[in-house]
């Protein structure tokens, strides 16, 4: 075993592996949003990337020290092989299953879903893979919790720096330079022309993709404008997908247009104050404010989108000073604001795309459920009036819709059909609030409403899509082989059972967490970012503790484990969600990262303690993928529920541990230098 470096070579190596565990969290992220923005399957099935790269860096950990020397040799070659296919060959699909609805381009390109993502996984766990490598052989050379410690400051690194160019609206070519340049850095003078080849081909390929006319980024999409027919009208795609028109003023007013509809319904209503949720480019703005609004608060999650409105709007609506800007996540914007309104209109919220690191969770999942339509009703002034329209694709879900505000307003919304499934369902604050040509008529049985715990509003039934069972199999039997190949036999990872329960609970309790801030604050990027990076802060400050210790009381920290699981089982959310701004803000982090806190101490106790951390976080991989496939149980059982499969596991955990005993076959920590880290992805550790 090489000695741990000292002086100026122990400073170098702890800066490349900063510099290397950075690549790898920021490689990631921009994977998940590049790939997702290019190929649709991947906008509605976030975690596919993440899970592949998941596997791939722990394979990458797995590889012995002195074995895999090729990959690090070859590492860009992949990356660059996955721009180039992605590029040439995009995919859009129709809806994928009977079971749940995706909103997405009205014909098919582009290779078969069977084909494009096993192509997809692979070439991301190669990617990761690869890095992985590059990592732990920095790792490998420094103690273990001190080279685990720069680890985490490296991946908070890589997550800063790509939620700043998520912030600035960086197109793709930067996120691929620097990518570039971390790659030629770590990969020294002897890897110099071999990594140039690859890295100036993807960045080409990028440079194209961003020079294209008319393509943008926001923090969500991939933006295409494109002039359209009509003088002074553009169409907007986002990640390939038609998305939105900007229209003049009278084309929107004309007869029987669907944004009229709101206004000839509710003839009574003076429309003074008008709150537009998916304000997007201007369109219902113009709208509200040629019907006479006084005051318009115009709700846009995405900034670009907004700009673009701004920009180019015939009707100028965003310079008109009636008209005040949110840029905001919808639900959060209801939940806070102190003003009422005489209308309300959902505009066309369907986002797209998923919230990183939730497997279902879309970005205007929390705008349909029931909690949602009733603050919606809680912010209406008397005789005010609701509004939602959309392409709703198919009658059942405008069923579950109008059911929600039948129950809800005490009597049928109104509801004005177009052609495709298109509605418009207009609810006034009583019946003669609303004067309707077409009363809502169920087409049939009408599902049950979307909540705040299950936020699901495009599955018909409490129940995971056959689509998904098949892709998420796959996943499991292709992560299987893979840690397989890397020389990890089954039967000797049977021991690190503990630590394999604990990386299904960790991955379970992230995604409780991600989901659970999404609800506080808003489904918004900038949210996103910072639970992630609240996670890494809690996984550093338990590692800093651990390092501070001699020892720890295992059965005190599973006590402390499991009294924050059940604080967090125990307060309702509608508890939290009446807090001020800052108690909820307390409450939620106090919740979210207690347990995160103590269950990494009780890990890194575990990883440092282990005979063999190699099959020891073999075992854990191996949990953390069962974890991530785990995920898609909040499909039927809502995912305050995933909380008691986080505590079984746990639990599990604990029991082998207390019979096995947590130091059996233990080595000091202070003369092993090959512990395997367990921060792998924007996952962090699974602990």
């Amino acid at each position: 075993m090489e000695q741990t470096r000292t002086g100026h070579g122990g400073t170098s190596v702890r800066w490349r592996l900063l510099l290397s565990s950075a690549t790898m969290l920021f490689v990631e992220l921009a994977l998940i949003r590049w790939a997702g923005a290019n190929v649709v399957h991947l906008s509605y099935f976030s975690n596919f990337v993440l899970l592949g790269s998941f596997l791939g860096i722990g394979i990458g950990f797995l590889i012995p020290a002195a074995r895999g020397q090729w990959i690090k040799r070859w590492a860009p070659f992949p990356l660059a092989l996955l721009i180039v296919l992605v590029l040439a060959f995009p995919v859009q699909v129709r809806q994928s299953s009977t079971q749940v609805l995706y909103f997405t381009a009205v014909k098919a390109t582009g290779f078969p879903q069977w084909v494009t993502l096993p192509v997809i996984f692979l070439l991301v766990a190669v990617i990761m893979a690869a890095i992985g490598k590059i990592t732990a052989d920095y790792f490998r050379r420094l103690p273990p919790l001190d080279a685990y410690r720069y680890d985490l400051l490296g991946s908070l690194t890589g997550t800063v720096l790509f939620a700043l160019l998520s912030w600035l609206h960086a197109p793709s070519v930067v996120w691929g330079v620097l990518a570039a340049v971390a790659f030629l850095t770590l990969g020294g003078r002897r890897n110099a022309l071999r990594y140039a080849v690859p890295l100036t081909a993807m960045v080409a390929v990028l440079l194209v993709e961003t020079m294209t006319t008319g393509i943008s980024w926001s923090p969500y999409y991939k933006i295409q404008l494109t002039p359209s027919d009509s003088a002074g009208s553009y169409r907007i795609s986002a990640n390939g997908v038609p998305h939105q028109t900007i229209a003049p003023l009278s084309v929107l007013t004309r007869e029987n247009s669907p944004y009229r509809q709101a206004y000839e319904q509710t003839p009574a209503n003076p429309h003074r104050r008008v709150l537009v949720i998916g304000a997007g480019n201007g369109n219902d703005v113009a709208v509200a404010l040629a019907h006479g609004a006084q005051r318009v608060d115009a709700v846009e999650i995405d900034p670009r989108l907004q700009q673009i409105g701004a920009q180019l709007h015939p009707a100028k609506p965003y310079d008109d000073p009636r008209v005040h800007v949110h840029i905001d996540d919808g639900r959060a914007f209801l939940e806070r604001t102190k003003n009422r309104y005489d209308l309300i209109v959902l505009a066309l919220p369907d986002s797209l795309t998923l919230v990183s690191g939730a497997s279902n969770l879309r970005l205007e999942s929390y705008l349909f459920t029931q909690e949602a339509f009733e603050a919606a009703r809680y912010n209406l002034a008397p005789h005010g009036a609701f509004a939602m329209y959309n392409y709703y694709r198919t009658p059942w879900l405008v069923d579950r819709f109008a059911g929600s505000l039948d129950d809800i307003y005490g009597h049928a919304p109104c509801m004005t059909t177009f052609a495709k499934n298109a509605a418009v369902l207009v609810a006034g604050m009583t019946a003669s609030d609303q004067s309707c040509k077409q009363v809502w008529q169920p087409s049939g049985p009408v599902p049950a409403a979307a909540t705040d715990d299950h936020p699901f509003p495009y599955l018909l039934h409490r129940t995971i899509p056959g689509f998904y069972l098949g892709v998420l199999g796959g996943i499991l039997l292709v992560t299987l082989v893979s840690v397989r190949l890397t020389g990890v036999r089954i039967r000797r990872v049977v021991r690190y059972t503990d630590m394999f329960l604990m990386g299904a609970a960790f991955m379970l309790l992230e995604t409780k967490n991600v989901i659970g801030f999404a609800l506080y604050f808003g489904t918004t990027w900038l949210v996103n970012a910072l639970v992630f990076i609240g996670v890494l802060l809690a996984v550093l400050g338990a590692v800093e503790v651990r390092r501070r210790l001699r020892r720890v009381n295992q059965l005190v920290l599973q006590l402390l484990l499991f009294a924050s699981l059940a604080v967090a089982w125990l307060v309702p959310v509608q508890t939290v969600l009446s807090l001020p701004f800052l108690g909820r803000l307390a409450a939620a982090i106090a919740l979210a990262f207690a347990p995160i806190f103590f269950a990494n101490l009780i890990f890194s106790d575990r990883l440092a303690l282990a005979a063999d951390p190699t099959s020891g976080f073999g075992a854990n991989l191996l949990g953390s993928m069962v974890g991530g496939l785990l995920e898609y149980l909040a499909l039927v059982t809502g995912y305050q529920a995933l909380l008691l499969v986080v505590a079984l596991l746990y639990l599990g955990a604990c029991v082998i541990m207390r019979i096995a005993g947590p130091r059996s076959g233990a080595r000091s920590i202070l003369k092993r230098g090959d512990t395997a880290d367990a921060a792998v992805g924007s996952r962090s550790p699974a602990g």
